[in-house]
């Protein structure tokens, strides 16, 4: 097995792994939140907090470190038009992702207070989730950005 290889099936596995985490975190998060109730919001809650810091948050890390040793052993520039808009739209996709985790982590807790006193979820929580629905849209978008320059590789600039 050749470094190339290893590089571009690290790289590749990554990227599958920030898109389908993300996919993933949003569609069981929303499902749960659609039930309405702090007993259903709590355990996803709690589950989507530990999978976007143990697989999204390597990913991230991984990603830039593979791309970078995968475009030099391509002999490509890192001022490739392609590369310099997938870079701009990773730290979009980042700008994003970085606060969801942090709004994760509230709704998490409050889901979980609320479904310990056998409360309804408190307005924070629905003000954090709709915040936290309009931050998926820009990161979800500038991933899947990513994958078509990353697949077709244009010259733009």
């Amino acid at each position: 097995m050749t470094a190339y290889f290893i590089l571009k099936f690290l790289h590749v596995i990554g990227a599958a792994v920030l898109l389908g985490t993300g996919a993933g975190i949003a569609f069981f998060l929303l499902a749960a939140h659609r039930a309405g109730r702090a007993e259903a919001v709590a355990p996803v809650a709690r589950i989507v907090v530990i999978a976007d810091f143990l697989f999204t948050a390597t990913a991230v890390v991984a990603q830039p470190v593979t791309g970078i040793l995968l475009a030099w052993r391509m002999g490509f520039s890192l001022r490739e038009s392609w590369i310099v808009l997938s870079v701009a739209l990773y730290l979009v996709a980042g700008a994003f992702w970085i606060p969801v985790v942090f709004m994760q982590i509230r709704m998490r807790d409050l889901a979980m207070a609320a479904a310990h006193k056998r409360v309804a979820l408190p307005a924070e929580y629905h003000r954090l989730f709709r915040r936290w629905f309009a931050f998926g849209f820009p990161a979800f978008g500038a991933v899947l950005a990513i994958f078509w320059l990353m697949i077709a590789k244009p010259v733009l600039f």
